[in-house]
């Protein structure tokens, strides 16, 4: 009996210690960082130096000998050496899915001087086998260059003389090389000569390869280029991916890709059965040129209902909160209603009649369907038309908190920011002045630029309001460009271009990006700031956003970038902690020799 006595109290013993070895792990954090100036976001603790995360989320929030006191045998520890710490950056409009070919393009964002762009192309021009091209794809603005201009054809030509070459800014302009111009079939009926276009001549009258056009005829050429493997798709995804999170962006709506869901999204997919999905993407859809439905909402309804079902707000990552979440229809929702935004051009307006007949057809039965909506106008005069036609439908069809948005809103009218709040939807800005407001400036005037968009009386309006880059063609991906913007009024070339009274502050620029974006995403109470029960997205900079100087804005980025309780970006002495990033395809890729923003190659 005594044995048997001394073998069970061992039994128990064994056990006890066992479960007191799993309660300490369980216990303690998964991450630990200390020693930073983290800016909650929170108005009960704006401010604290630690936080700890547990199973992807904030579990707590205090001072250095608060959050330390959480470590466990297995916590990661890291010290951020008193740099500032921020919620993750949340763009909430941006087109990640049409960067397929990313690894295709170089890179002008961020390059200093035209006469350094131009020397890329050359060199790259060296590298490109035959049967490619060398692109310049958007994201870039002629005056970021300290020239201040765009390149001329002959200076194209000159860098590219072995290659087809495109050169294309924003949706306004492509240069093209003799040799693109003879792929391109100028002059032919090959040419996707779309309503807009024009094709610059000389005095001879012989085309010069300048063509200037709307967005159509760019996505046109696009598709008339080489075009990637699906290793080569997958490649370019996630080179795109880090190089948001080397911004600290940590959450991207994907604006619609121009391949639909559910075959636009392979490489999503891919990377989220592989845990390798670093950053949260939720997405708006659009079947594009589905020629068996009636129209674009036609074949949207018939996508996600009948042909791939997936309710609005479903998240297809396996693991990850809002990881791959459908967010709705949009931002195109008929070809014909797209007032396209050339700031070198007058104002694209729509026939309002046309507007109210088609936006009462199509959204009308988004309603029914209980399907989320964004549609992409830019102007005023286009919006009200298009809230006519929303009132008319909420009469008939009660909106009841389904949500919308305006896209863009550009030159949106307080009358009609109103009209917006009423039927419950919200405004997604974007950064675009920021790139081309020099543009706008020569096309609408001084006064014009100075209120558009109306940011101060938009933030104080209390209409869900966020701020996005749209990028990758119309502008770029660093969202630092367009959060200086509305700090200090300036454009990338120094122009200032906003009011004084039209600014936000550096709290209220970051809460644009951080907080806004969540109504559109129905995540509120869920992201936006580091407060415990939050999703441990964060970001540590490499300045401090409250206290540089104003013309330094521009220049933060991240060295270190969190999604889900994992580090999934790092810089400087954080470098070891970044995931490996796999080798870039193809071995020529520009991405390989420059790297995607100026000065970033990692």
């Amino acid at each position: 009996m005594k044995k048997l006595i001394v073998l069970v109290t061992a039994i128990v013993c064994s056990l006890n210690s066992s479960s007191a070895q799993s309660n300490e792990q369980s216990i303690g954090a998964d991450m630990i960082v200390f020693n930073a100036k983290i800016a909650t976001g929170s108005l009960t603790k704006p401010e604290a130096s630690a936080l700890a995360v547990k199973r992807g989320k904030i579990y707590a929030v205090g001072t250095d000998d608060e959050i330390m006191g959480l470590k466990g045998k297995s916590t990661k520890i890291i010290d951020a050496e008193g740099k500032r710490l921020i919620p993750g950056i949340n763009d909430a409009h941006t087109h990640i899915l049409n960067e397929r070919s990313f690894n295709y393009n170089v890179r002008w964002e961020g390059v200093p001087t035209l006469k350094r762009a131009l020397e890329m192309l050359q060199e790259q021009a060296k590298r490109t086998p035959e049967g490619q091209w060398v692109k310049v794809i958007g994201g870039w603005s002629p005056y970021q260059f300290e020239e201040n201009r765009l390149p001329t054809i002959e200076e194209i030509r000159k860098a590219v003389a072995n290659r087809p070459a495109i050169v294309q800014y924003a949706y306004n302009r492509a240069f093209l090389n003799e040799q693109a111009m003879k792929a391109f079939g100028v002059g032919t009926d090959r040419f996707p000569a779309l309503p807009g276009t024009v094709f610059e001549k000389d005095k001879k009258g012989n085309y010069t390869g300048v063509v200037e056009g709307y967005t159509f005829t760019f996505i046109s050429l696009e598709s008339m280029v080489p075009q990637p493997s699906n290793e080569e798709q997958l490649s370019s995804i996630t080179n795109v991916i880090h190089q948001l999170n080397s911004f600290g962006v940590t959450s991207a709506v994907d604006g619609a890709s121009l391949i639909g869901f559910p075959q636009g999204h392979a490489q999503i997919q891919q990377l989220a059965k592989e845990n390798r999905l670093n950053v949260r993407m939720p997405f708006i859809d659009l079947q594009f040129g589905d020629p068996t439905s009636a129209s674009l909402v036609d074949a949207e309804i018939k996508a996600v209902t009948r042909k791939s079902p997936i309710s609005a707000g479903e998240n297809l990552h396996p693991t990850m909160a809002h990881g791959h979440e459908y967010e709705g229809a949009g931002e195109l929702l008929r070809e014909a209603l797209h007032d396209h935004e050339n700031f070198d051009r007058p104002e694209v307006i729509i026939d309002k009649e046309i507007m109210r007949r088609y936006i009462k057809e199509d959204i009308s039965k988004l309603v029914e369907k209980g399907i989320p909506f964004r549609m992409h106008i830019s102007y005023n005069e286009n919006i009200t038309p298009f809230l006519d036609a929303l009132e008319a439908i909420d009469q008939k069809t009660p909106f009841d908190g389904l949500r919308w948005s305006i896209e863009h809103a550009e030159t949106i009218d307080l009358d009609n920011v109103a009209r917006v709040k009423k039927l419950g939807g919200g405004i997604a800005l974007d950064m675009k002045m920021a790139m081309h407001g020099d543009s706008f400036i020569k096309t609408h005037g001084v006064e014009k630029a100075s209120r558009t968009p109306r940011l101060r009386q938009l933030y104080d309006s209390g209409v869900p309001l966020t701020m996005s880059t749209d990028a990758f063609r119309v502008s770029s991906y660093n969202p630092w460009i367009g959060i200086s913007w509305m700090v200090t009024g300036k454009t990338v070339s120094g122009t200032e271009i906003l009011a004084k009274d039209n600014r936000l502050t550096r709290l209220e620029a970051l809460k644009l990006l951080t907080v806004g974006p969540t109504w559109f995403e129905d995540q509120e109470g869920e992201m936006g700031k580091i407060i415990p029960g939050h999703l441990a997205d964060f970001v540590l900079l490499n300045k401090d956003y409250f206290t540089i100087p104003d013309e330094e804005i521009k220049t933060i980025s991240s060295v270190l970038t969190v999604v889900d309780g994992r580090v999934v970006f790092g810089a400087q002495e954080y470098s070891d902690l970044s995931p490996k990033l796999p080798e870039t395809l193809p071995e020529w890729s520009p991405f390989n020799y420059f790297g995607g923003y100026y000065n970033t190659k990692n």
